[in-house]
């Protein structure tokens, strides 16, 4: 029978959530798990291209330039009293860690990966209005501002 993991990971039982750093700069030790995630965004960075042409050149010669991730990462979210107060409380922690000159990163286990996925982002300074559909289940969308897609790392259980 075939390994799982070659014909490819399953998203049933992805987690996560949310920590501060405790130096600035450093991946934070303890990470608080955030419920009822509907979806999270995936994040590409595509290169920009920089034009290296001459004078002398008939077609444009372009390198590779900074990466680009288009800026913002959404997390969509069951939304319902106990979530509004979990990203109230992710807010206020961010409030209070920008004020000290430190970042927010977010976590993302998947639990047949041996690593994580992590990012250093900014919240929206205020919950965003879900949209109401019918019959529909209320979620709401959070655009993250990416400020570091640092990648997979060591994975940090969440309190």
């Amino acid at each position: 029978m075939a390994d799982a993991t070659i014909m490819g990971l399953s998203t049933l039982g992805v987690t996560f959530g949310y920590g501060v750093e405790t130096t600035a700069g450093q991946k934070p030790a303890t990470f608080t798990q955030l419920h009822r995630i509907n979806a999270i965004g995936g994040i590409t960075v595509n290169p920009a291209t920089i034009d290296a042409s001459a004078l002398e050149d008939y077609v444009t010669k372009t390198v590779a330039g900074r990466g680009e991730t288009g800026g913002t990462w959404t997390v969509t979210v069951n939304f319902t009293d106990e979530t509004e107060d979990e990203w109230s409380d992710l807010i206020a922690a961010y409030q209070t860690a920008k004020a000290a000159g430190k970042n927010m990163w977010f976590e993302t286990i998947a639990p047949n990966l041996t690593k994580s996925f992590f990012v250093v982002a900014q919240p929206p300074e205020a919950i965003p209005m879900p949209e109401m559909a019918q019959n529909g289940l209320m979620t709401v969308e959070f655009p993250l501002v990416i400020v570091d897609p640092k990648g997979m790392d060591t994975k940090v259980a969440f309190t």
